[in-house]
């Protein structure tokens, strides 16, 4: 399943800096815009993974995984 997520990025100096919209704590820095997007994909999927074993970690024995489309 593919999913959408908005980076907003900008130049800052010699900097590019960027973070995730829809996930807090997905925020980056590099010296190119394209390594900026590598390194925002690379968070966002590891910030994701994380957030899913926390929730089934919460979730215990017997809990139930539905999609949910918005």
């Amino acid at each position: 399943m593919n999913q959408n997520f908005t980076a907003v990025v900008k130049q800052d100096g010699e900097w590019w800096i960027g973070w995730v919209e829809e996930v807090p704590g997905v925020n980056c820095q590099e010296r190119s815009r394209s390594e900026l997007l590598k390194t925002l994909r690379v968070t966002l999927l590891e910030a994701l993974e994380m957030n899913r074993a926390d929730a089934r970690d919460a979730g215990g024995k017997g809990y139930e995984e539905l999609s949910i489309v918005v």
